[in-house]
């Protein structure tokens, strides 16, 4: 297999899982490290090596650059991407690929215009326990599927807001559906297939910022099934769970952890396997919330640009949680249920959220939705 040449752009909170994933595989380089801060970058590249860089398109120039990485403030995803796409660069991005459905499917449309791969960084796909649950959906072993649940239940410090300018802001990043429970929402739509509506509320209820800290959904499937989103970052006083759990005529599964990383209930009415043995023999314990999906990620992308085969999770697939996120913002502005596909795509969350108030001890009934 050809060797693989990377350019990281963005040195912040989730970058050194991207690095430590390139620099660990066999066909994989860094060969450069970007970031508007210049001691961010000179960090990452003593810690992983690659040239120093504070101006991306410095990296978009090199010929020798394969593959650039992009995990920026979210705002910034698509722009770079898109540009990225046009200097012949294979494009990985960090969630959400986009803060507006208009920019999503323009990142989508200058890769394939460019002829490059767009992979998404929904990591969790790869988790051991979240293959396993795939496998048993694809296999018929639920019966009739009847409902889903994706919960995050997760705590984060008015220090985590301020550490820069961009989180917690509708310009760079949106809440806690678009930053942490994504993840958990995109796990939850590849299990139970596509939404035909969905009824949303949003509260900013501790967090002081301006964007929601809790965040709740109501799904109805084409097929049928129903869906329920709970996201908070306001759990005291450290993060409790994060949970995916789908129910059907014959079969129950909870998946909980760290990082969707162990199976909490694996019960089925075929009786293939049994539940205590399940639960002793499966799982991971990754050090931290983003699990060890990367380095699997990665090998993936590369190995499909090398067979010229489709990846797993390209643009069209890191698209459709973005668009239950907006729609559940639509909704909670709306007061009322939002139809899929949503139609609305150009409008970027300053101007969708305009209308929102946070809620506080003055306006205690400013609850969107």
């Amino acid at each position: 297999m050809a060797t693989f040449r990377f350019g990281l752009i963005g040195c912040g909170r989730i970058a050194p899982n991207h690095a430590r994933s390139i620099v660990e595989l066999e066909n994989a380089e860094l060969k450069a490290v970007c970031d508007v801060i210049p001691s961010k970058a000179e960090q990452f590249q003593r810690n992983f090596g690659g040239e120093a860089y504070t101006d991306y398109r410095k990296v978009l120039e090199r010929p020798d650059i394969d593959i650039v990485s992009i995990a920026t403030p979210s705002g910034l995803h698509a722009a770079i991407g898109i540009a990225a796409a046009e200097a012949g660069k294979h494009v990985i991005v960090e969630k959400p690929m986009a803060l507006s459905l208009h920019d999503a499917d323009r990142l989508i449309a200058a890769c394939r215009q460019n002829h490059v791969y767009l992979g998404v960084c929904h990591q969790n796909r790869y988790n051991q326990v979240v293959r396993k649950l795939r496998d048993a959906l694809e296999a018929g072993r639920f019966g009739k599927l009847a409902h889903g649940t994706a919960a995050i239940r997760w705590f984060r410090s008015p220090d985590y807001f301020k550490q820069d300018s961009w989180h917690g802001t509708w310009e760079q990043d949106g809440g806690v559906l678009m930053n942490q429970s994504i993840h958990n929402i995109d796990l939850l739509l590849w299990m139970l297939g596509q939404p035909a509506s969905v009824y949303g509320k949003i509260a900013t209820q501790i967090q002081p910022i301006e964007v929601e800290d809790l965040g709740l959904g109501l799904i109805q499937f084409q097929n049928g099934a129903y869906g329920m989103i709970e996201a908070s970052s306001t759990i005291y006083p450290k993060n409790l769970e994060e949970t995916l759990s789908i129910f059907g005529e014959r079969g129950t599964v909870v998946l909980g952890g760290t990082s969707i990383n162990q199976i909490e209930v694996w019960r089925f009415a075929d009786g293939q396997d049994d539940e205590a043995e399940v639960l002793r023999s499966t799982g991971e314990t990754p050090p931290n919330i983003y699990g060890f999906g990367h380095r699997t990620l990665y090998q993936r992308y590369m190995n499909s640009i090398s067979s010229g085969t489709a990846f797993d999770i390209p643009g069209e697939e890191g698209r459709k949680a973005l668009e239950m996120i907006l729609a559940i913002y639509h909704s909670a502005l709306a007061k009322g249920p939002v139809s899929f596909p949503l139609l609305e795509k150009a409008h970027p969350l300053t101007e969708l959220m305009k209308t929102y108030v946070p809620a506080s001890e003055n306006n205690p009934e400013e609850v969107a939705g």
